[in-house]
């Protein structure tokens, strides 16, 4: 049910952190064809064999379109619940809700969406049904949820679940979103709505992500005091001085309770492109970002999903592969890491943190 007349803050809720104990997770049926090649049956395939491995860990459930319900319900069948909910693509960490929890119940907040971007230059139209999904989900799971309209997406936050937040000026104060937000408004909607009470601004994010700079292809937090930062040692790769820069702002950081952080750097794999042949399978649309031969994609370790007793992180078919798994061994020894071939999600402009959304226990 919406809750009217209050706010997290006025009510003592805060965002949950990604590393707590989880109840469930949600994924959506890919099947835009003007984003995800070949129909997007590549991508269902890449969906389905995730979805499979989340499930031995936790509950799924797949939202799905009506004209592709029959489909994913025999390909999901004995893997996942799956539910008819319209959505205009399948990017479920930014459209979902995001959770919150006062140290007994959990409540949510359904955002604005617009597509990163809106009118200006979104990455597909409409997205009305995307901008009802958190909603939707919270009244299907009979969550209580504030509604905010302020456009503010899953992946362009991170918390450590004692209130500090993460974030990047490329995405909170960018004016496709929001019209001429300041950090002070945006400062606002992050203590009210998410309970913050330490932000900390990273100036940019990916170099070249679609969303504009989504703090989840940067950074990535372990335990409360301790992250993983994106990283590269190529001197000509534009990344190299963005890496360098959060570095600094992160190693000057403090968290809400005054920890310096541990910072482990994941250097990021070969350069991934798109290819010929990738692009001839996307239909090409008038209005929507095309799909070109080439264009970077955003490949990162940090890009990974934590669910209960697991990581899942993506492999790119790269050397770098084994070096972010033994990374992810040291950081993570009570959970199995798991790696996943992650092509298809870039593909289609994402990661693989960006397709699950997880509803934490109270």
């Amino acid at each position: 049910m919406e809750i009217d007349n209050s706010t997290p803050c006025i009510d003592h809720f805060k965002m949950t952190a990604e590393f707590n104990r989880q109840q469930a997770s949600y994924m959506i049926w890919p099947q835009r064809q003007d984003n995800w090649r070949n129909g997007g049956k590549p991508a269902q395939k890449a969906f389905t064999q995730l979805a499979k491995i989340i499930s031995k860990f936790q509950p799924l459930t797949m939202l799905v379109n009506e004209d592709q319900y029959l489909n994913a319900k025999a390909k999901l069948k004995g893997i996942a619940r799956v539910v008819e909910m319209s959505s205009n693509d399948a990017w479920a960490k930014d459209v979902l809700p995001i959770y919150l929890n006062n140290g007994h119940q959990l409540r949510a907040v359904s955002f604005g969406f617009n597509a990163w971007g809106g009118l200006i230059d979104g990455l597909y139209f409409p997205w009305d049904f995307d901008d009802q999904l958190a909603g939707k989900v919270a009244d299907l799971e009979r969550i209580d949820y504030y509604s905010e309209k302020t456009i503010l997406e899953g992946c362009s936050i991170l918390t450590d679940g004692q209130g500090t937040i993460i974030t990047t000026e490329d995405v909170l104060l960018a004016e496709d979103r929001n019209q001429s937000p300041t950090r002070e408004f945006m400062e606002t909607i992050l203590r009210e709505y998410l309970g913050a009470k330490k932000i900390i601004w990273l100036k940019h994010g990916y170099f070249l992500d679609e969303t504009g700079g989504d703090i989840d292809n940067m950074v990535n937090f372990i335990r409360p005091g301790e992250i993983v930062l994106t990283w590269t040692n190529d001197t000509s790769d534009p990344l190299y001085s963005t890496c360098r820069e959060a570095f600094q702002v992160l190693q000057n950081s403090t968290d809400n309770h005054d920890r310096h952080f541990k910072i482990h750097k994941l250097h990021i794999p070969t350069i991934q492109t798109l290819t010929a042949r990738e692009t001839m399978g996307i239909d090409l649309v008038k209005g929507l970002m095309p799909r070109a031969v080439g264009q970077r994609l955003t490949a990162t370790y940090v890009n990974f999903i934590t669910i209960n007793n697991a990581i899942i992180y993506p492999l790119f078919n790269d050397p770098y592969d084994k070096e972010a798994y033994k990374i992810f061994k040291k950081v993570f020894p009570d959970r199995e890491i798991i790696g996943f071939p992650v092509r298809e999600i870039l593909i289609g402009g994402g990661g693989l943190h960006t397709i699950v959304n997880s509803i934490p226990k109270p």
